[in-house]
């Protein structure tokens, strides 16, 4: 992710200048010719581990395959956000804010899609991967002419919101609830609650980031590095949604992980599925040996 604050110094970097439409509180080009926000830019190697941790984990339990493209498409906003931070370069920009709406609007599909099974051959999954797919082309053609960073934020905003309600009413007043033990729907709760927890801390210490930025800046050069690396506002941002706690695990990974866990409950028996932690991080087991 990126703000739209303005950096307070800056140098000349190997990418020429700034063409992004936002920029984070952070230095530009301060410790390297060719990495223009170190704290922004490495931070995403969070994401992308744990991206990565998940997909591996999800094939060895043999999950359907949308569920691994989304730990997939995880872990392209992490290397999107990696090359945006690195360049502040607008087309990089996009490869770091296009893949947040992408995953978004699947998460909302896998919500939408609870029909029994996991072919794509039905006519309601027909119909709701033509939507998904047609809106992920409109909006990325609209963002490409219209470069409007608030634009990119109240789309994706709208949408964490839908997949917030989606998840809610599936757990508690849909048909589907009352098929579910009240033990598993504690768990997926549970994991949602989490997510978003971090989710909105994140965006609390980003936003306060922006607005202190003059007074963060005077303080990082008082204290100088490396220690004024513990004020780089990015570093907690994406701390608190790459990997909080090893026994709580990713913000952006435990909003999908609770997707995950409530769609198979729908689509599939849920008796075949929990929630188990490797290397302290939450991941969908599955119970028997079903293949799909």
């Amino acid at each position: 992710m990126a703000s739209n604050s303005s950096t307070i110094w800056s140098s000349p970097g190997y990418y020429g200048p700034v063409t992004a439409t936002l920029d984070w509180c952070e230095a530009n080009y301060q410790f390297s010719h060719y990495i223009a926000e170190m704290a922004n830019t490495f931070s995403n190697l969070f994401t992308i581990a744990l991206a990565i941790c998940g997909g591996m984990e999800a094939t060895r339990q043999s999950l359907p395959t949308r569920y691994i493209a989304g730990y997939a498409g995880v872990a392209l906003v992490g290397i999107g956000s990696f090359a945006f931070h690195a360049t502040l370069l607008f087309q990089a920009q996009l490869a770091d804010e296009l893949p947040m709406i992408y995953v978004g609007s699947m998460s909302l599909w896998l919500l939408l899609d609870i029909e029994p099974g996991f072919s794509l051959k039905s006519s309601r999954t027909k119909l709701l991967v033509a939507i998904l797919v047609l809106f992920d082309v409109l909006f990325t053609l609209s963002y490409i002419l219209y470069r409007n960073p608030i634009y990119h934020q109240l789309v994706f905003a709208t949408i964490v919101l839908t997949v917030t309600f989606r998840i809610t009413y599936l757990l508690k007043r849909s048909e589907l609830a009352q098929r579910i033990p009240d033990k598993k729907k504690a768990i997926i709760g549970t994991l949602f609650s989490r997510g978003a927890a971090m989710f909105g801390l994140g965006f609390l210490i980003w936003n306060l980031d922006n607005i202190f930025c003059s007074t963060l800046t005077t303080w990082k050069i008082f204290v100088g590095w490396p220690r004024a690396f513990l004020l780089e506002g990015a570093l907690y941002f994406y701390f608190l949604l790459n990997y909080l706690a090893l026994s709580l695990g990713d913000g952006q990974e435990m909003f999908y992980l609770a997707c995950i866990s409530r769609t198979l409950c729908a689509k599939d028996d849920h008796r075949n599925y929990t929630v188990g932690y490797r290397l302290g991080l939450p991941h969908v087991w599955r119970i028997n040996a079903k293949k799909h």
